[in-house]
């Protein structure tokens, strides 16, 4: 797959997501959540992923990004570097108890830090590991 492609992908599946968990069936308000300073949608998208308005708004906000950066390498590349730098973040702050709901903002913690660091990962390769050469198809010769 291309960068330009996965850049495109990723948009889509961001905005996908920010979608549904803007939709109230789908996001499931379990007893135990911890408290958060922005309760609108909060709960668990599909019973799995914590999600609230910030969070929503934020994979909007990527999804927006992606797709409008996949006609270019050079811009997917640079997304998919940002991705996968602000996604192992999130990762990490997911893990730490005080910080796993960005201090009351937005939830990260839960299933999300797996999703985060998968997404991570696979940004990180898409956006450091990909040959510009490659993306930009075979060279023209001329005689």
């Amino acid at each position: 797959m291309r960068t330009r492609v996965f850049a495109l992908l990723l948009g889509i599946g961001f905005l996908i997501g920010g979608i549904l968990g803007f939709v109230p069936r789908l996001v499931i308000i379990p007893p135990d959540q911890p408290p958060m300073i922005v309760g609108a949608s909060h709960g668990l998208l599909l019973g799995l992923f914590p999600v609230n308005a910030v969070h929503n708004a934020v994979h909007l906000l990527f999804g927006v990004w992606g797709v409008v950066v996949w006609r270019s390498f050079a811009a997917s590349r640079t997304y998919c570097r940002s991705v996968a730098i602000i996604y192992a973040v999130a990762t990490v702050l997911g893990l730490i108890p005080d910080a796993n709901t960005l201090f009351g903002v937005m939830p990260l913690q839960g299933l999300d830090v797996p999703l985060h660091a998968v997404i991570a990962i696979v940004a990180a390769y898409f956006g450091y590991a990909a040959i510009p050469a490659v993306e930009s198809g075979p060279a023209i010769r001329r005689p």
